[in-house]
């Protein structure tokens, strides 16, 4: 369904063509900063002199300027906050603002204020759509919780909307009425079309004003019962829900980039291509898809770049599961670690069938690290099925070793492999039709046990990893490959917490180099042990910082104030500005 006004012409406008070119370097930085293609000492394949700075020093230092930029800009007074929500956001903060930032500083939060970008990226668009159609189609969805009189409530007994009930109790005294819908599938579940989202946010900008203080409402409106709103004689929109998610995926792809997917080649030409098609479940064959083009107030717990759910803390983390989180336990010192990498997981990422297995993210790490298939690639003694051996940058690659190599540090392995149609055997799944022929089942291992080594590659599932939390908070270094999304990704800068992957998995091996040298016959490469536990414990300090349940509420909290607010007919004369107020009093 498309909301009348909004032209679909592909036209483009000299202001479109500044969009589009700041879309195109967004996604560039989304999928290559912080991670490149070649993470080794080489030139067409040739070894860099001794002296010259390996690419990861350089990325690693840019990270130090980068975070200590951010960090400057944090804010210590109500003042300070509400000025540069101002500076930034271009609207008074919402009504609530104040209590907000006591709440903030009573919970030791650190205030900066990128760090909420997130939800205003994804709130944007809702200001080109009516107060009431967006309260109306909150509240006619099928999982929803509910505020009234600053009590939250929700009818549903299902397990996420359970825990978000619990973490939206624990702020509902700050809470204005309101009516939050929630998805209830591991996947995103909108992705509107471009055309159509680019006439909201052209919209949703001519709202952006900041009216005389005078002319200010400072005051949240009181809600009847849910579905009894007088204002919302509408009917709920018509979602159309279909199995369209990838499609249009794709088509937006094609739009921002320029690219045109359906005329691609089925062998990967480009890095775009690359990520986009035929290297990640989600692409080929989703678990459970429906979908709608149609854009309404969906809050989830992650989302891919060119959806338009609203984003909260996933289940997991606030939950703290311990499969996922390792409970009180987050590993010993670095020096008493093992130097390897691990990891452990289900053959999952979507249905993966026998002649779509090959395309799938998880399938192809687990893969790249068996030292065998790795020995039989490098001998021609057998094709890879599904990954590519890396060039002769890699010491153990240019002398033939590169089996012998990885069986030294990597430890990688299904506990279950995940197919479509599912086998008859009891679970796990410790057969599959046509990918046990490549693989072996190992037994899993508990958070604790993986803690115990140095590296912990984190790989997307059917969407993203529960893991990440948990490994951020461990002592040993994540390694993070991703297409998702998550509330926290802007109060994390790359090489200074995390160690970012390329989703090709095509850098693995060089970062693998950089951390753990190569004693190899023609050449030895320099281990950077001191480098990788540094961005551990950073990344460990700074997660016990900023993504305590603490930062969750308050995000949260703030999320939903603005939300509250955008949902409300008088949005547009709607803020806090005590703080002007006294000015003026002064």
């Amino acid at each position: 369904m498309r909301s009348p006004g909004f032209p679909t012409s592909r036209l483009l406008t000299p202001l479109r063509h500044i969009v589009l070119a700041f879309l195109l370097l967004l996604v560039v930085w989304y999928y290559l900063v912080g991670s490149i293609d070649d993470l080794s000492y080489t030139t067409n394949n040739t070894p860099l002199p001794a002296n010259r700075e390996h690419p990861i020093d350089t990325l690693i230092a840019r990270a130090e300027k980068e975070f200590d930029a951010l960090l400057a800009t944090e804010t210590k007074t109500l003042a300070d906050s509400a000025a540069a929500y101002r500076k930034r956001r271009g609207r008074h903060p919402p009504p609530g603002f104040g209590d907000w930032f006591k709440f903030a500083q009573d919970n030791e939060v650190i205030l900066v204020e990128d760090f909420w970008d997130q939800i205003y990226h994804d709130l944007e668009p809702f200001w080109a759509l009516p107060a009431t159609q967006i309260r109306k189609d909150a509240c006619d969805f099928e999982m929803t919780i509910n505020v009234r009189d600053h009590k939250a409530t929700a009818g549903s007994d299902w397990s996420w909307t359970q825990i978000w009930l619990d973490l939206t109790r624990t702020i509902e005294h700050l809470l204005p009425d309101m009516d939050i819908a929630l998805n209830a599938m591991d996947e995103p579940r909108i992705v509107v079309p471009w055309e159509d989202l680019a006439g909201y946010i052209r919209e949703a900008q001519k709202t952006k004003h900041m009216p005389e203080v005078h002319d200010v409402v400072t005051e949240f409106q009181k809600l009847p019962a849910p579905g009894e709103d007088p204002q919302s004689d509408r009917k709920p929109t018509e979602k159309n829900w279909e199995d369209t998610s990838a499609f249009v995926a794709y088509r937006n792809l094609e739009l921002v980039l320029g690219i045109s997917v359906a005329e691609k080649p089925v062998t990967p030409t480009g890095p775009f291509w690359n990520v986009v098609k035929r290297l990640n479940g989600i692409f080929i064959e989703p678990l459970t898809v429906s979908s709608t083009e149609v854009l309404f107030p969906l809050f989830g717990g992650s989302k891919l770049a060119v959806n338009n759910e609203i984003l909260l803390p996933a289940p997991v983390y606030w939950n703290e599961e311990e499969r996922y989180t390792g409970g009180a336990d987050h590993g010993g010192p670095w020096a008493e670690k093992i130097s390897e990498a691990v990891w452990r997981g289900v053959a999952t990422g979507g249905k993966s069938r026998e002649n779509t297995w090959r395309a799938f993210q998880r399938h192809r790490f687990v893969a790249m690290n068996n030292s065998t298939k790795l020995s039989l690639a490098q001998n021609w003694t057998a094709l890879p099925a599904n990954f590519e051996l890396p060039d002769n940058s890699i010491v153990a690659q240019l002398e033939g070793k590169l089996g012998e190599w990885v069986s030294s540090w990597s430890n990688m392995g299904f506990v279950d492999l995940f197919c479509e149609p599912p086998p008859r055997d009891p679970e796990p799944r410790t057969s599959c039709p046509y990918t046990t022929p490549h693989f072996d089942v190992l037994p899993g291992l508990k958070m604790q046990e993986q803690f115990a080594k140095k590296y912990l590659p984190d790989i997307d599932g059917n969407s993203f990893s529960g893991r990440y939390l948990g490994f951020l908070r461990s002592t040993s270094l994540p390694i993070k490959a991703t297409l998702w999304r998550e509330w926290h990704d802007s109060r994390l800068v790359a090489w200074k917490h995390f160690v970012p992957m390329d989703n090709r998995y095509s850098d693995w091996f060089g970062i693998m180099q950089y951390f753990l040298g190569h004693e190899g016959e023609s050449e030895n490469v320099p281990a950077h042990d001191e480098a990788a536990e540094g961005i551990a414990s950073s990344g460990k300090e700074w997660a016990e910082k900023v993504l305590r349940k603490e930062d969750m509420q308050v995000y949260v909290l703030r999320l939903l104030l603005e939300y509250a607010r955008v949902s409300d007919e008088r949005r547009e004369k709607m803020g806090w500005v005590d703080d002007l107020v006294s000015g003026m009093d002064d």
